[in-house]
């Protein structure tokens, strides 16, 4: 455990406020008269240990708990346990088999004891050893303001009644629906699979892929060769194919057609429920030197060998279209250099020599060869050149929403791609010349170590592109509290392109299929409306589970008009559920905003009333550690218990919640966090100093203690606005490290051993303990404590005291920071150690500009005439223009309070108020004159003196 030589020992703390908290039941939420707040975070999936990252997932929404609890507010912040779908039975299968990587990332990055491996062989066991060894130990450790009564498993059994309501209310609406359906499946499991199970390629999204019908006629047969694109339009500008010459192709039977694919391509096509029968395998190199037909264009265009070609991406026949793909463009350049090289393929160099680019669209910026001009803008030399996926990204953007097609796409000419993409992929495909496929562009693996591909499943799936479900979710979207701001458009988003999602697994844990039980309601489909379950979840461990049947359900979420005869327990309980609804906040990483936020919303939207409908939605970035993506399976975390072991829970905390905002991501770096730990001891040692020290008195207040007191205030605002918007750096940083700097500057100014500085310094740290209580939970309580004898999260939320504003002794410090910081440059530059520093504040008839400003706002057009109606200026000409410019400088960004604050001030009196603090710091005589009040002047600076900014001479 890190200490400090001042005595703060988090050891000594912390373990006293964690067992005080769990004795007094202390963050045990029951329906009451207060205003209620209900914040939820993703239940964890205790497929492995909890890590830093999940620490500053659960520590966010603990703040904003901990916060609203301070402003009166009964809150309820609950958890519960995922363990839905196969990544734990496959990590359960793994250890069985005594996997080495496996065993390490137990051993080794989870210490796991020896003799405690045995008890994983089950997938609860395992799920259980991590949830009570990991996670909420982890969570207690940190504080986490949990009512743990409210805590399940996916696995439970009334929990599975709650799922089993949902989906058959769901299909009753008929918001269910079976059929063929493209979905990720593991090969290796045979079963569907979502994101969360998988182990590589957790963002990749399958994309429909055309292809494109090329043929040729081979032993009185005709023979498909489909090339699949993303850009059915360019089909104009192919000018040859690619093929692997090391690779396998098959000749098969597919719905009836003979297709020359890859073999890996075979397989798929399978998988997407097509009739396959492979009759011969080919060698790629076969293949070289065959000309095949353009469906639409009838040209025919050479096949060549390309070692680039990915056999496992799509058919492996890849198309080149070199006038609009700065990809193929160069591999046709680099073709055409090696041409003489391809005659042991048995080309013709002169035929590869002949090939050139094709246009079919014009682009704005672009010459008739989009794709060449984008290569010699980017200077690109060859295909490893890391600059050319920008240009090819560059040009397709381009041409997508601005590229017209050329005269020889008839119906289709001059129209903009953008607006005709989806009609011409339609009509080629009508006329038979186009085909269509699923794949993934880079590889998918699923946590069990199978390749995942897009397989068309016979399966229950969620009419997610329901019209009147969409319109519902756009209006909770619309009505939501998004955090930040630019995430919502991510939810319309994600709304616009969903169509059916798959909710069945074949096997796994999880809630079986309530009138087909041989399937398993996926891992994101049973986690939608879980935060209902949190309200009535302690209570349903007395109610018999043959009584938690539909009509149950029923009356406790629609009341007592929904069903015949209602229970009794399920109205009781209603009202509890009542009480909690709606979720008023759901932190959230924002990765997954494309599928589990966005299905909460659907599914809330369809199964609630709109007033109980979420409320907001805060994003959450990711976590890093030492600047690299954290890493169970490499070893590469950093485990909750060692940090706070080493660290403390308070600096843990703090670090998480002030390096970033919750929506940023965030980086562990060890120096930074020890860092953290010793503010935080410097912190505690003064809070005890003050502590031990005499209380002070009230009535000795003098200007400077004002400044700190009307600093105070400045930041209590700051602090409340921040956190009503989930900023807990801002807020943190504003009630921490940005008032430390008043703090600074105030020790420097006054006399701490007054009884007034004594006053301010306790009533301040009163404050900030009661700023600090969300953040730093055991420090701020046992200080304030000490303090006041009462815990700070006892304490009311402050709020800023009217009798402590006082603008113009921040004005009046402002101008004396000002000033001091001038000095200080000016010794600087000139390195003088001198005996006088004398200070000159501007005259009189400046001041009258200064009002001229005020009257006319910040045109200096409008301060000149303003300022020329008075005679005495009017007589002074150029020097008044000159100063009105300043001053409207001076003015902007300025408000008419704190305009008029400064127009109030005698600056002379602050200067010489100031004058003794000033010798100090300086160590030199400081003398204070107005510039119209014959000053003594021996280097005639006087007369640079402009309001608020006094001229200054040192000697």
């Amino acid at each position: 455990m890190a200490t400090d030589e001042t005595g703060y020992e988090p050891a000594d703390i912390e373990p006293e406020w964690r067992q005080r908290w769990a004795e007094r039941e202390r963050y045990e939420a029951d329906p009451s008269e207060e205003d209620k707040t209900f914040i939820t975070v993703p239940y964890p999936y205790p497929s492995g240990g909890m890590h830093i990252g999940h620490a500053r997932t659960y520590t966010v929404p603990d703040v904003y708990a901990r916060y609203r609890r301070q402003q009166g507010d009964n809150v309820l912040f609950p958890i519960g346990w995922h363990v839905t779908g196969t990544p734990i039975i496959g990590a359960v299968e793994r250890l069985k088999k005594g996997e080495e990587e496996q065993l390490s990332v137990l051993r080794d990055t989870y210490n796991v004891p020896e003799d405690t491996l045995e008890d994983l062989e089950t997938p609860m066991g395992y799920a259980r050893h991590f949830i009570e060894e990991h996670y909420k130990a982890g969570m207690k450790q940190l504080g986490l303001s949990i009512d743990w009564r409210r805590e399940f498993t996916t696995e439970d059994e009334r929990y599975e009644k709650f799922i089993t309501w949902q989906y058959e209310t769901l299909k009753d609406r008929g918001l269910l629906e079976k059929g063929l359906h493209p979905v990720n499946y593991c090969t290796n499991e045979e079963q569907p699979v979502t994101t969360h199970d998988l182990l590589e390629g957790e963002d990749e999204e399958f994309q429909e892929y055309t292809l494109v019908k090329f043929s040729a006629e081979e032993d009185g047969e005709e023979v498909v060769y489909p090339m699949a694109t993303l850009r059915p339009e360019t089909v104009r500008g192919v000018t040859n194919a690619y093929v692997d010459p090391e690779a396998t192709y098959v000749r098969a039977t597919v719905d009836g057609e003979t297709w020359i694919v890859s073999e890996d391509a075979a397989e798929k096509f399978e998988l997407q429920a097509r009739d396959v029968e492979i009759h011969e395998r080919i060698d790629g190199a076969d293949l070289v030197g065959r000309r095949v037909d353009n469906p639409v264009t009838g040209d025919d265009i050479l096949v060549l060998p390309a070692d680039f070609v990915d056999v496992d991406n799509a058919t492996g026949v890849v198309m080149s279209v070199p006038a609009h793909s700065p990809d193929d463009y160069v591999a046709l350049q680099e073709a055409k250099e090696r041409a003489d090289d391809l005659t042991e393929y048995g080309l013709d160099p002169e035929a590869v020599r002949a090939i050139e680019p094709v246009p079919i669209l014009s682009v704005e910026g672009y010459g008739e060869i989009p794709a060449r001009d984008a290569v010699e803008e980017y200077g690109i030399e060859g295909q490893d050149d890391p600059a050319l996926d920008e240009a090819t990204h560059e040009l397709y953007n381009a041409e997508f929403h601005g590229g017209e097609l050329n005269d020889d796409y008839g119906d289709f000419a001059g129209a903009v791609i953008e607006d005709v993409r989806d009609e011409l992929k339609e009509y080629y495909q009508s006329q038979g010349d186009f085909d269509a496929m699923y794949d993934f562009a880079a590889e998918v693996i699923c946590r069990c170590g199978g390749e995942v591909e897009v397989a068309e499943q016979d399966t229950w799936f969620l009419r997610y592109n329901d019209e009147e479900w969409t319109a519902k979710v756009e209006r909770a979207i619309e009505n939501l509290d998004a955090i930040p701001e630019n995430t919502r458009q991510q939810y319309y988003n994600t709304v616009d392109w969903l169509e059916e999602w798959p909710c069945i697994r074949n096997y796994g844990l999880g809630t079986p299929l309530p009138w087909d039980p041989e399937f398993i309601i996926e891992p994101l489909s049973d986690s939608t409306v879980y935060m209902a379950y949190y309200t009535i979840a302690h209570r349903l461990q007395d109610v018999p589970l043959e009584e938690l049947d539909r009509e149950f359900f029923d009356a406790l979420f629609y009341g007592e008009d929904a069903v015949d005869d209602p229970d009794p327990t399920a109205l009781e309980l209603r009202e509890e559920w009542s009480y909690w609804y709606p979720v008023d906040y759901r932190c959230s990483a924002e990765d997954l905003i494309n599928n589990h936020l966005t299905f909460f919303l659907y599914h809330h939207a369809e199964l609630f009333d709109e007033d109980e409908w979420p409320q907001g939605i805060t994003g959450m970035g990711m976590g890093l550690l030492e600047g690299q993506k954290m890493s169970s399976s490499k070893g590469h975390v950093v485990l909750p218990d060692e940090a706070i072991g080493e660290y403390g829970a308070d600096t843990v905390r703090f670090f998480l919640l002030n390096s970033s905002e919750p929506w940023q991501d965030f980086d562990w770096r060890a120096d930074e966090v020890g860092s953290t730990h010793d503010q935080l001891a410097r912190f505690w040692t003064r809070a005890e100093e003050l502590i031990d020290g005499e209380e002070g008195d009230r009535d000795e207040l003098q200007d400077i203690d004002r400044w700190l007191l009307a600093k105070l205030q400045e930041t209590v605002e700051a602090v409340t606005d921040s956190l009503e918007r989930f900023e807990t750096r801002t807020a943190s940083q504003e009630a921490f490290y940005r008032f430390e700097e008043q703090l600074r500057w105030y020790r420097r100014r006054a006399d701490l051993d007054r009884p007034g500085a004594r006053w301010t310094l306790r009533h301040v740290l009163e404050t900030r303990l009661r700023l600090l209580a969300p953040f730093v939970p055991f420090m701020a309580n046992e200080l304030h404590e000490r303090l006041t004898g009462t815990p700070a999260e006892d304490a009311p939320w402050p709020e800023p005291e009217a009798e402590f504003r006082d603008e113009s002794a921040v004005a009046s410090e402002a101008l004396v920071e000002d000033l001091h910081e001038d000095v200080a440059d000016i010794l600087e530059v000139t390195g003088e150690d001198p005996e006088t520093i004398r200070v000159y504040v501007a005259a009189d008839w400046k001041r009258e500009v200064f009002a001229a400003v005020r009257e006319a706002g910040t045109n200096v057009g409008a301060v000149m005439s303003e300022a020329m109606s008075n005679p005495d200026l009017r007589e002074k000409g150029d020097a008044v223009n000159d100063l009105a410019q300043e001053l409207v400088e001076f003015a902007r960004g300025r408000d008419d309070d704190e305009l008029a604050t400064l127009a109030d001030l005698d600056e002379r009196a602050v200067y010489e108020d100031a004058a003794d603090f000033l010798a100090r710091e300086h160590d030199a005589d400081v003398e204070v004159y107005a510039e119209d009040g014959d000053p003594e002047d021996p280097a005639g600076k006087a007369d640079q003196a402009v309001p608020f900014r006094p001229a200054i001479h040192v000697e």
